[in-house]
Parts: C-alpha cells; sequence; structure tokens
C-alpha cells in the first residue's frame, strides 16, 4: 500500500485564489406557498411538462 502525502513537496506555493476561509451557509429553501408555480408542480423540477393531461419529456 503506497503511502499518503502528509506535506506538500519542497518549493511549492499556494495558488492565490485558495483560502482558508469556511465555506457559505446553504441558503434556506423558498417555502411552497411562496414560490411562482401556481399549480405547484414545477416542470424544470420534475424534468417534464404536462400537456392536455398527458406528460411530455423534451430530453
Amino acid at each position: 500500500m503506497t503511502q499518503r502525502a502528509t506535506k506538500r513537496p519542497d518549493g511549492f506555493t499556494k495558488p492565490a485564489h485558495w483560502t482558508n476561509d469556511p465555506p457559505p451557509e446553504p441558503e434556506a429553501p423558498v417555502p411552497e406557498s411562496e414560490r411562482d408555480d401556481p399549480q405547484g408542480l414545477s416542470p424544470t423540477r420534475y424534468g417534464d411538462w404536462v400537456k392536455d393531461g398527458i406528460a411530455i419529456d423534451f430530453s
């Protein structure tokens, strides 16, 4: 079994975009009552559309 590296190689410099800041907190989900979808079933959420009662998938 190969040993895992525990330190960076000599001469390594950290890229400017690397940070030690913690990740941002996730946003709270939007309640069903405040969504823009009047029927409550967004086609983009379920991946299909309904036309005349028939689900049509465009993928």
